[in-house]
């Protein structure tokens, strides 16, 4: 987010902001991988609603056709893919980044995909995915995973102004998904600035054991920065040397063609 976006951005008690549509939204995305379907208990959990407040919510977006019923249960519904699609479509660099995820799996046969970062997590917008399976979860455009723990995800922190960067290290839960993740606050700066002074990132195995990735920041002609793009791999196939020496310079040269290609 630039100066000017954080200027416009409402706070929750401005006289404009619409708290009803926040928590819409809020109820939309409690749904995820490890919570596909839930009772309306759950949903207010997740939500920090009552369970009243979260049931109105959901039976309006039953009604507007973005949740399905299932007796005690909801989940969302083929529909809510739209709020997806409009992102997509509305970024017209979509298709040309895509091609470019290909050709690198192509190259290098292993998997490639561009993400952004949306608060602590980031989103993955455009995946081309080889036939290797990296993690325990299915990755696939809508993923989101924590910032701190992926190459894409530190990438983008690098980018983002100091006090921001500051804002984000104060709030973050860190975690140990493995023997190899940061979990120190002060390790983690130091590595996002290392990430920040060499301009791509690579992160083994700190988020699941086996994983190893490599990204790069992803910018437009007018040097607008559109998110990293990434190739992930398996530790015991692909040597940290290789990573480095063979798919660094060819993620670099993709980087270089986006920008050339997007406007």
């Amino acid at each position: 987010m630039d100066a000017l976006e954080q200027q416009n951005t409402l706070s929750p008690d401005d006289r404009d902001f619409v708290t009803a549509l926040a928590s819409g939204l809020d109820v939309i995305l409690a749904f995820d991988a490890a919570n596909p379907c839930m009772t309306l208990s759950e949903v207010a959990a997740r939500t920090d609603m009552n369970r009243a407040r979260a049931r109105r919510f959901l039976l309006t977006l039953h009604a507007l056709g973005y949740v399905r019923k299932q007796k005690r249960y909801f989940e969302l519904a083929p529909k809510a893919l739209q709020l997806g699609y409009s992102f997509l479509s509305a970024n017209n660099y979509h298709a040309v980044i895509q091609q470019f995820l290909e050709d690198i799996t192509l190259e290098c046969g292993e998997s490639s995909s561009l993400g952004v970062l949306d608060g602590d997590e980031v989103a993955y917008v455009a995946r081309s995915a080889a036939k290797h399976r990296l993690m325990s979860i299915s990755l696939s455009v809508g993923t989101r995973l924590p910032a701190a723990y992926t190459s894409m995800g530190r990438m983008l922190l690098a980018h983002l102004p100091e006090d921001e960067l500051k804002n984000y290290l104060d709030r973050v839960k860190l975690e140990r998904h493995t023997e190899k993740s940061i979990d120190d606050r002060a390790q983690l700066h130091d590595c996002i600035l290392k990430v920040r002074a060499q301009g791509y990132c690579i992160v083994d195995q700190e988020l699941d054991s086996g994983l190893r990735s490599l990204a790069v920041p992803a910018f437009d002609a007018k040097n607008k920065l559109l998110g990293a793009i990434n190739i992930s791999t398996n530790a015991s196939r692909i040597s940290l040397d290789t990573l480095h020496n063979t798919f660094l310079p060819l993620l670099q040269d993709k980087a270089r063609l986006i920008r050339a290609n997007v406007s």
